[in-house]
């Protein structure tokens, strides 16, 4: 009966640990990753869904920009006597089969084209500067709620700690050595911390609904986000090197020129329309009867070319001209506009992250330590009746603030840092230990 009962119990175990393990996983995958939040939002958010749509329809317009008009096929009877309605009676009356093509004037094409061509990149760019944009803002809300999950940890373990301040306080007051207002400012600061942690359940919530609303999720759908990450926050070199980067690889950047190109095309274009287009035709005309020898009337064929002439050219193709001409200057004022926006964007984006960065370390390496060697001394101190009670409570307090501005700090530095990577055109910052930045660049479709 023994040895029966030994491989019972070694699979029920091996059953259990691989029950254990399956519920291991699936609580792994609930934890929301920065990375998978970032990647189901490039793959669902319907924003940026949208502008793909639109810019793979701008991309079937050049070749349509580029065609010649549709032919016309006609079809005409001419000349028929009203008495009779015979078409053998006159030997005018015909049956005509007619065919016509329009032919712009050369070149007009394939500035239509370019123009056409050049609007498409530039909304391939705008797909990319969107998606830049997308990464963003998830990563900036998933921060924010990193933050204020560490937040509610904060405050949740400094209730517990204040209960045992009031408990320390209720028994010092009970065998009279110590004071029941001690006890009321204990009970006071806990109510306080509840207030606190009411308003970042609040907060949670708020930031829950725009991160689910980025992802494409429901509104309340309850996100777990991992609760340690990596801290460190290196240092970055050299501004000017991120500014000629963004000037490379920032996408509005490229759009804008695009913009430039289509609007010289489409003033070449308009150059251009004071000279005429043409359409060719030809008509076949069929005559039945005979003449009056008794000889089959013969058919006839009718070719013409006709062009537009460009007479009020003073009221249209000048003032053409010179709206393209301005649309140049404005796309071009545009371009300088962004590129001046670009650059504002890069230097904030470093100067909030290296501000953020040298306060978390502060905090961290600092403030902090020296804030908990306070608090533990002073509890110590207050046990043997030589600190009073209200000053372990404020000692306490200031150690729960500056753990909470640490976290914050933190999370505003990596904020920052998305907002660097946006504004110098990558998903992606990669820095290595000489502050140099290595990066992973964005896919354009």
């Amino acid at each position: 009966m023994i040895r029966m009962k030994i491989p019972s119990l070694t699979i029920a175990l091996f059953l259990a640990a691989t029950v254990s393990q399956t519920q291991a996983g699936q609580v792994n995958n609930d934890v929301l990753e920065i990375e998978m939040a970032v990647t189901q939002a490039l793959e669902n958010n319907p924003g940026l869904a949208s502008m793909v749509a639109r810019a793979r329809a701008l991309a079937a317009i050049p070749p349509q920009a580029g065609s010649l008009p549709d032919p016309r096929l006609s079809l005409n009877m001419m000349n028929i006597p009203l008495d009779t309605f015979d078409l053998k009676q006159e030997g005018m009356t015909q049956i005509q089969v007619g065919f016509s093509q329009i032919l712009p004037f050369p070149g007009k094409l394939s500035l239509r084209e370019s123009a056409a061509k050049y609007e498409s990149a530039a909304a391939q760019w705008d797909v990319a500067e969107m998606r830049l944009k997308l990464v963003r803002d998830v990563k900036t809300v998933w921060w924010n709620l990193f933050f204020i999950d560490r937040a509610i940890d904060i405050v949740e373990r400094n209730d517990k700690l204040l209960h045992q301040f009031v408990a320390v306080a209720q028994t010092k007051y009970k065998v009279g050595k110590g004071l029941q207002q001690d006890v009321l400012l204990a009970q006071l600061e806990l109510s306080k911390l509840r207030d606190r942690s009411i308003t970042l359940q609040g907060m949670r919530r708020s930031q829950m609904a725009r991160l689910n609303t980025l992802l494409d999720y429901p509104s309340n759908k309850d996100l777990k986000l991992p609760s340690k990450v990596n801290e460190s926050l290196k240092e970055i070199n050299n501004e000017a090197a991120l500014l000629v980067l963004a000037e490379k690889n920032r996408p509005i950047l490229s759009a804008r020129r695009n913009k430039i190109d289509a609007a010289r095309a489409r003033l070449k274009f308009a150059q251009k329309s004071y000279s005429p287009d043409f359409m060719l035709g030809a008509n076949y005309g069929y005559r039945g009867g005979q003449n009056m020898d008794g000889t089959t009337r013969a058919d006839f064929l009718s070719i013409k070319i006709s062009m537009n002439l460009p007479l009020y050219a003073g009221s249209r193709q000048d003032k053409t001209v010179d709206q393209r001409s301005r649309q140049v200057v404005q796309t071009r004022y545009q371009l300088d506009d962004a590129q001046g926006m670009v650059s504002a964007q890069v230097s904030k984006a470093l100067a909030n992250y290296q501000q953020y960065r040298d306060k978390s370390q502060l905090f961290k390496q600092g403030i902090i330590p020296q804030a908990g060697q306070t608090v533990a001394s002073m509890l110590a101190a207050y046990q043997v009746n030589k600190v009073d009670f209200l000053n372990l409570i404020r000692a306490q307090i200031t150690l729960f603030n500056y753990e909470t501005g640490y976290w914050k700090s933190f999370s505003q530095a990596k904020q920052a840092l998305a907002g660097l990577a946006t504004a110098i055109g990558r998903r992606d910052i990669d820095i290595n230990e000489s502050g140099n930045i290595q990066m992973n660049e964005i896919e354009v479709n």
